[in-house]
């Protein structure tokens, strides 16, 4: 559970790296691609971490899907509440689609 809760933390700050600066497009590129740089290295410190101590429990096909799942969750969360947009069902959809995934890495055949 520890590289979960990892991934999660990882991903809140990915998300902001790569996306938090839409609420500042009056600001220069060059600062919000630095600030961008400097969010993601913060990402990296839980990050790598959360890999390394997953691949003790975890293949590493289900690593990356439970990033994609976190991922996911996490953006919905941050485009509703930071960006304040509109989650509509066929995102829903979608991204329930895409979690299903999850099913068929951890399944075992």
């Amino acid at each position: 559970m520890t590289a979960i809760g990892l991934l999660i933390i990882s991903n809140i700050f990915m998300t902001f790296a790569w996306y938090g600066h839409l609420k500042f497009r009056h600001e220069a590129l060059w600062k919000v691609i630095l600030v961008s740089w400097l969010i993601a290295f913060a990402e990296y410190c839980f990050q790598v971490p959360a890999n390394r101590i997953g691949s003790y429990q975890f293949t590493t096909a289900q690593l990356k899907t439970i990033q994609e799942v976190i991922t996911l969750s996490v953006f919905c969360v941050f485009s509703v509440c930071y960006l304040k947009e509109e989650l509509k069902w066929n995102y829903l959809v979608a991204f329930g689609l895409m979690a299903a995934a999850v099913f068929f890495v951890f399944k075992k055949w």
